[in-house]
């Protein structure tokens, strides 16, 4: 059946409900045997990134899947990698409800979830559970009552948890929706955190006989002295990749809109061009040295062609599947290799 059949149905609950049930009966039609994972990309989609071998360059972003519940049921949809979290040390509730809100008209979604989820061990029982054996990105962040002064305790402390069981490793430093967060951008904070994190991820290597690859997540709100400062970063601290970008607190676009004046991060069509101009400058201020994974308003497969051909190596989907389903995946597979199965 169609999503866009369905959709109106989906779109007449709330933006919660309608995400619980629709990962829910996924997961569902996956166990009782109804979906299945599509057959292998073709070896045209295929990508080496971060020294990971990626069957295709079609991703899921973070915060569809926080706890890592339905990553098999999210293989069948054909994706190259999966990205799961932001898991936190500590179970939390995240921000009060609603908290979730579509403005239709744009094709957009704001959102002040507040990193809700059970924790770091419950995501890592999820996995553990899980059948899917492809690549695996888990990503991390603070619990909202920690002091940004402690906030590398937080992520070190998910580092080494989720380490054995990750593909790649995702700092994420740029949600709007925990106060204070986004500072840890700032150069002085920054420092500190990737300093600490690239020691104790050597520390893990020698345990594990094995790198995993880090990657750092950064808001499309910031300016240019301020990306090529995350970039001269990236590469001081070897980082190995970078996700441009996160969701805006900009309302350019959608001021006059229901529901835009909710706080909270915007995603969707009204930052894709903001996120693809993050990219250029990104990948420009890198010069090929730390590939790009670009996120932001990907709403079709032309969409995801102007990311990739602005700088970046991979893509992920979020709010685009909101509105579009699971054939956003299949075009922007078409777009970027053709015929992919």
């Amino acid at each position: 059946m169609s999503y866009a059949l369905i959709r109106p149905a989906l779109f007449a609950l709330g933006p919660e409900t309608a995400h619980a049930l629709t990962l829910g009966s996924l997961k569902a039609l996956q166990q009782i045997g109804l979906v299945r994972p599509p057959p292998a990309s073709a070896a045209a989609c295929a990508r080496k990134v971060m020294g990971i071998a990626f069957p295709n360059p079609v991703g899921l972003a973070a915060g569809l899947d926080k706890n890592g519940e339905y990553i098999d049921a999210l293989a069948t949809l054909g994706f190259g990698f999966i990205e799961v979290g932001t898991v936190t040390p500590r179970p939390q509730r995240g921000n009060p409800r609603p908290r979730l809100f579509r403005l239709p008209q744009a094709e957009a979604l704001i959102n002040r979830m507040g990193f809700n989820n059970h924790g770091v061990d419950r995501l890592i029982e999820n996995v553990h559970r899980s059948q899917w054996r492809g690549v695996l990105g888990i990503n991390i962040g603070k619990n909202f009552d920690t002091p940004l002064e402690h906030a590398a305790n937080d992520y070190l402390e998910c580092l080494r948890k989720v380490y054995a069981l990750a593909s790649y490793v995702t700092v994420n430093i740029s949600s709007p929706n925990t106060r204070g967060l986004r500072d840890l951008q700032g150069a002085a904070p920054l420092d500190a955190l990737l300093a600490t994190l690239a020691q104790e991820r050597e520390a893990l290597a020698r345990r594990y006989a094995r790198r995993v690859p880090l990657a750092l997540k950064i808001a499309p709100d910031l300016d240019t002295g301020q990306i090529e400062a995350v970039a001269e970063r990236l590469r001081e601290y070897g980082i190995d990749a970078v996700i441009a970008t996160n969701t805006t607190t900009a309302r350019d676009g959608v001021a006059a809109l229901p529901r835009a004046h909710e706080t909270g991060g915007l995603s969707g069509a009204p930052i894709t061009d903001k996120a693809t101009d993050v990219i250029e400058r990104l990948a420009r201020a890198l010069g090929g040295e730390i590939p790009v994974i670009g996120v932001g308003g990907i709403m079709s497969g032309a969409d995801a062609r102007e990311k990739i051909d602005a700088g970046a190596s991979l893509v992920q989907l979020y709010t685009g599947l909101i509105y579009r389903g699971p054939e956003l995946v299949t075009e922007c597979l078409d777009t970027l290799c053709g015929a992919h199965a």
